[in-house]
């Protein structure tokens, strides 16, 4: 399995994080926190609000909660501040990984994410020591049911997006970081609120790995996900479906 099919290999291991529902809220409030610091705390003004509280829901967090992180993240009190970082470097078999975190240490960040690198057989880089090998784009999801695959096409062509792709879960449309605006809002008209829109460092090309070295490269990518700071981990692996079923076994 691909790296830029990453959804897919973290829904097959999604077992691992629906025990940690705590951690997952940590995660979460720290990206709502971050969003209303740096826009207005009302959704409806603020799309990165929208998205933090669109992934919050699809956690099964409750209202409730969002709405109380919410109020605290824009109180006049609150001192709470996340720095954005991105961290990048090599997992086993030469597999390219970004990281990026939301911190408010970024000592102990540094320290935890290279600590998981060198565990797991990897080793972390200088920022832009990967990231060529990469593209940055904006995502913009809704499920297979909201539309057929020639409608979500025919909309994300009309809307400015460079490329839609469908399978048995979602329809996926992938556009320019200086379009993304445009092709979300337009896609919102016609379809409403999408199932995710986000940045996403998606693969130019992968890095076929083999069983040990997946074993490795799962763990890592484990470790670093398991970390409250970390928000997503990209990476090219390439791991065969029979391998991964075995890993996640």
């Amino acid at each position: 399995m691909a790296g830029h099919s990453h959804a897919k290999n973290v829904a097959v291991r999604k077992g691992k994080q629906d025990a940690q529902r705590a951690k997952i809220f940590t995660k979460v409030a720290r990206e709502i926190t971050a969003a209303c610091k740096a826009g207005m705390p009302d959704p409806a003004h603020n799309p990165r609000l929208r998205a933090a509280i669109r992934k919050a829901l699809a956690e099964n967090i409750t209202r409730d909660k969002i709405d109380d992180t919410i109020k605290r993240a824009s109180g006049a009190g609150n001192t709470e501040n996340y720095d954005e970082m991105r961290y990048e470097g090599y997992g086993a078999g030469g597999v390219a990984i970004i990281v990026e975190a939301l911190t408010d240490n970024r000592n102990r960040t540094a320290s935890e994410v290279r600590a998981a690198f060198t565990k797991f057989g990897g080793n972390l880089g200088e920022t832009g020591s990967v990231n060529f090998m990469f593209d940055r784009v904006g995502v913009v999801t809704y499920p297979l049911a909201k539309a057929s695959e020639e409608a979500m096409l025919e909309a994300a062509i009309e809307a400015g997006a460079d490329n839609c792709e469908s399978d048995k879960e979602q329809h996926m449309v992938t556009c320019s970081p200086d379009t993304f605006g445009s092709v979300r809002a337009s896609l919102e008209k016609k379809f409403g609120e999408p199932q995710s829109a986000k940045f996403v460092w998606q693969p130019k090309s992968t890095t076929a790995v083999n069983e040990e070295q997946a074993s490795s490269l799962l763990k890592l990518i484990d470790a670093l996900e398991d970390n409250d700071d970390v928000q997503e981990v990209f990476a090219n692996y390439d791991i065969a479906e029979d391998v991964l079923e075995r890993l996640s076994a």
